[in-house]
């Protein structure tokens, strides 16, 4: 079944060999929305590629206090896992499935044999670089630049994409957490959305109106 996943979501990306290798190599893994792939300080001896699903990518600090960085979804896979993987480095990051999500674990022996020997598997991993890279400092442009509110209406709104649905499962601790702020200030805020009919409140889900 995941051979299919394989070829529809990078068969576009890779050439038949490297497919086919893959298809060789890959561990095939299945997660839970809410469990952890990768803590801080781990070392990672494999990258994922993400079939099915989405895995948030998150920044702690000293206190324990989590930033989000970016999603991953089907036809990714993480700059910071390969950085880490490539220079048998301690991650810095830590990964949560954000939904119930499938993925193939390449063993990191492979990332870099492939490199020499495929050119698309080279471009894939050029292109992963720079697409986390923009999304960081999208992060680091929306902490910096943009207010609170305004973050938290992307932050919805990649939500909906991210579910495509109106009806978001969520708790205002939750976004707190990934806004790195506090569960009054972001109720606060959602408050305010309900009454410009933005939003509805729910118990656990917010419903986005005009988001």
């Amino acid at each position: 079944m995941h051979s299919v996943e394989l070829q529809q979501n990078y068969g576009g990306l890779f050439q038949p060999e490297l497919v086919e290798e893959i298809n060789k190599v890959a561990i095939f893994k299945e997660v839970k929305a809410g469990e952890e792939l990768i803590n801080v300080g781990d070392y990672i001896r494999s990258m994922p590629l993400i079939l099915t699903g989405a895995i948030k990518i998150l920044r702690e600090d000293e206190n324990g206090d989590e930033l989000l960085l970016y999603f991953l979804e089907k036809g990714d896979t993480c700059a910071m896992t390969l950085a880490c993987c490539i220079g048998s480095k301690k991650s810095e990051i830590k990964a949560v499935a954000e939904t119930n999500a499938t993925l193939l674990m390449i063993p990191v022996q492979k990332m870099e044999e492939w490199s020499s020997k495929f050119k698309s598997w080279r471009n894939f991993v050029f292109d992963s670089y720079h697409h986390r890279l923009m999304e960081v400092l999208q992060s680091i442009d929306n902490i910096a630049f943009s207010k609170l509110d305004d973050r938290l209406i992307k932050y919805l709104q990649h939500k909906k994409k991210l579910f495509k649905s109106n009806l978001i499962e969520i708790t205002h601790q939750e976004i707190a957490r990934d806004l790195n702020s506090s569960r009054v200030v972001i109720s606060r805020l959602l408050k305010k959305l309900e009454n410009q009919h933005a939003i509805e409140l729910h118990r656990n889900s917010i419903k986005l109106l005009a988001v």
